[in-house]
């Protein structure tokens, strides 16, 4: 079966059934929620607004928006009986056990975040990126390690049911020693720096899963085919802050003794993409594509080249390598039940969430790596004695 062409069993299975289920497993209280958006700058991410549908034993009890017509909507939206322009005003007033911080933009996620752990929620599910620098990184998880709220980010893929077999097959030795880690992201329009720090988010946090902690990282930054300059130095997307490159390549030493490389060109993207992280082992390839449940496929082949030895690649569901997948459900909004669920079992639990504060800024710190590397030329050591923004300081 030629992996490209296997259609995933969770592509065509029923949502509601997935639903069902999840009710069957409610969580012991009822949970206040307040959902925090902006429209025009980041909105409402992807599905974090309308995830608390789909969860049983929690109720949206408002909704902040600075825009007048999209705190409207939101409101219809979701059901809300109240809302409010300044999302300081919802927590002071509704004082929610739960919070959805939904904006793709990242230059509030910072004061989101800190606001909301400062009036005491309890659990805070966040859209990535995480934030702009590891200043605000540092800032973030200090006051929810003052406060003990449990925080989330919605990288969909970290809660995939396929990610365990990942895991154990990487445990096992099934692929024998892991050699290296490959990470690219979408190589779209936004290929380069913007597509490190949007779509590497989810790359980068999969090779830490994976791979295990980052030692030292060197990397390149191309604009044109040259290293960047501060001339190149722009306003990134979606309140990125300043940014720049259409090229990046990057090299990661881990702890493991494993090296781990993240690439991006723009607008050399592959149809299907490559987006996505490929573990080469001495026995074998895996491959992860993000998504819920997201494409795996295993090459049990020591060469890497099927097409002198003739192996086949398998696919890779929850029920293991080239088996049926016997769960139901797939998707944005599957990934996103299955982590706030996750996320609340958190918070009963007094544990951190499987996609927890601590692991994303590291992931952050590796996508911040790159930057920092190019400006000093040489590799750089883990964790980063600079905590701000590396363009800000070329010469």
């Amino acid at each position: 079966m030629n992996r490209r062409t296997f259609v995933m069993g969770a592509a065509a299975l029923s949502v509601a059934a997935t639903r069902r289920s999840l009710a069957a497993e409610a969580p012991k209280a009822t949970y206040r929620v307040g959902v925090i958006g902006h429209t025009g700058r980041g909105n409402y991410g992807h599905g974090l607004d309308t995830v608390w549908r789909e969860v049983p034993g929690t109720q949206v009890v408002a909704v902040a928006d600075a825009d007048e017509k999209g705190l409207a909507a939101a409101v219809k939206r979701l059901n809300a009986p109240k809302g409010y322009a300044d999302y300081r005003e919802l927590l002071d007033r509704e004082k929610p056990d739960l919070v959805s911080i939904g904006p793709r933009w990242l230059d509030q996620h910072r004061d989101m975040v800190v606001a909301a752990a400062e009036r005491g929620v309890r659990g805070i599910y966040l859209e990535k990126p995480l934030c702009r620098t590891l200043a605000e990184a540092d800032e973030m998880a200090a006051a929810c390690e003052r406060h003990g709220a449990k925080l989330a980010v919605a990288h969909q893929t970290r809660y995939s049911p396929r990610l365990p077999v990942v895991r154990e097959l990487l445990r096992s030795g099934a692929l024998g020693q892991v050699l290296e880690l490959r990470g690219r992201g979408k190589e779209d329009a936004r290929g380069g720096g913007e597509d490190l720090w949007v779509l590497g988010s989810h790359v980068l946090d999969l090779i830490l899963v994976l791979g295990g902690e980052p030692k030292s990282c060197f990397a390149t930054v191309l604009q044109g085919g040259r290293p960047i300059s501060k001339a190149d130095v722009k306003d990134g997307a979606e309140g990125i802050g300043p940014l720049a490159g259409d090229e990046v390549h990057a090299t990661y030493r881990l702890a493991s003794g494993a090296t781990a490389t993240f690439d991006s060109v723009r607008k050399a993207g592959g149809e299907p993409t490559r987006f996505g992280v490929q573990v080469f082992g001495s026995k074998g390839i895996l491959e992860l594509y993000p998504g819920y449940p997201g494409d795996v496929y295993l090459l049990p082949d020591p060469s890497w080249s099927p097409g002198r030895t003739g192996k086949k690649w398998l696919p890779v569901t929850s029920a293991g390598v080239d088996k049926p997948e016997p769960l139901q459900g797939g998707g944005l909004d599957a990934g996103n039940v299955a982590a706030v669920k996750d996320l609340l079992a958190a918070v009963e639990g007094d544990r951190q969430p499987e996609c927890h504060l601590a692991e994303v800024r590291t992931a952050t710190e590796m996508i911040v790596a790159v930057f920092e590397s190019h400006r000093l030329g040489r590799p750089v050591a883990f964790p980063l004695q600079n905590r701000q923004n590396p363009l800000t300081m070329l010469p």
